[in-house]
């Protein structure tokens, strides 16, 4: 059966090698090895910003944006107009500052539709009660598997890409694709699979589906951690690359090797150190929770659960 989107994703970036490419700044947290994306039309200067940190102490329950100072400080000096905040998946290792970016530059703060899914199970999971709605209406934009959009005159494609969690999507916009958690670098592998709703044969299949892509597409990521004998961090890549040299998923590599090899790997690690303070903020568009009635708002802390 023909992935209508995909094919048109490809084609999109074919395209864009006659035209001046889409620029892209990334910003790198260390603390969560995070990296954040602006990604603008040099013609138009309309921009997006995708997968944003708030800075978070988890000792102190203290908040900043100094990273998010650093990305608008940037977006003024070079006169760039936000049209999306851009989340690839509700993130398990950083809060996210798209709202805060929002109050300061405008845009639409958006996500895949199957955010609604990742709400339902977390909602359950930290008892969040009726008031939290599990519609995605905390986001101005829940984007379909194929939906077309723009940065100014560049075209952009969303395709969903579920298993290291149901609601992941990658944004192909120009010849650049932003791909969250799916892939690290060719010789970092993969992520991981084992979080509710996760699914390493799902996330096998999503990660085919981008190395379909052309290989001179660029690939943007959304972590790096140095993998060994690698002394600097690194967030672009192509998808040539990545077939080439993935450690976990090079050309060559079934699907069912890639299950055994992720669901073992997987039973290995700890959970990421801000897990339990990211997710109920990022299913909330990262807002942080209402203020209780002394005016202080409080993260949950659910014993024995995971």
């Amino acid at each position: 059966m023909m992935d209508a989107a995909l094919e048109r994703a490809g084609e999109q970036i074919l395209a864009a090698a006659k035209r001046p490419s889409v620029q892209v700044e990334t910003f790198f947290d260390e603390p969560t090895f995070t990296a954040s994306h602006v990604v603008y039309d040099p013609a138009t200067r309309h921009a997006a910003i995708v997968d944003s940190v708030l800075n978070f102490d988890a000792a102190s329950g203290r908040t900043s944006t100094k990273g998010a100072d650093e990305i608008i400080a940037y977006v003024n000096r070079e006169s760039l107009m936000i049209d999306w905040l851009l989340e690839t998946h509700a993130h398990a290792d950083h809060l996210s500052a798209a709202p805060y970016l929002q109050t300061k530059l405008g845009g639409k703060l958006a996500i895949g539709r199957e955010i609604t899914t990742v709400q339902n199970v977390f909602g359950k999971v930290f008892n969040f009660g009726t008031e939290f709605a599990r519609d995605g209406s905390q986001f101005d934009h829940l984007f379909d598997d194929g939906e077309s959009f723009a940065i100014g005159e560049i075209p952009a494609i969303t395709l969903h890409v579920p298993g290291h969690t149901p609601a992941d999507v990658a944004y192909v916009i120009g010849d650049a694709a932003f791909v969250g958690d799916t892939l690290f670098m060719p010789d970092y592998g993969t992520a991981r699979a084992d979080f509710p709703g996760g699914d390493a044969r799902a996330l096998y299949r999503s990660i085919r589906r981008l190395m379909a892509l052309p290989d001179e597409t660029r690939l943007f990521l959304c972590h790096d951690y140095k993998a060994p004998n690698r002394d600097t961090y690194a967030w672009e890549t192509t998808v040539g690359a990545e077939r080439k040299g993935n450690v976990h998923v090079h050309d060559g590599i079934g699907e069912d090797e890639f299950v055994e090899m992720r669901t073992h790997r997987d039973a290995t690690l700890d959970l990421p150190h801000l897990i339990l303070p990211s997710v109920q903020v990022n299913v909330r568009g990262g807002r942080l929770p209402p203020p209780e009635d002394n005016g202080a708002r409080y993260l949950k802390l659910p014993l024995d659960v995971f």
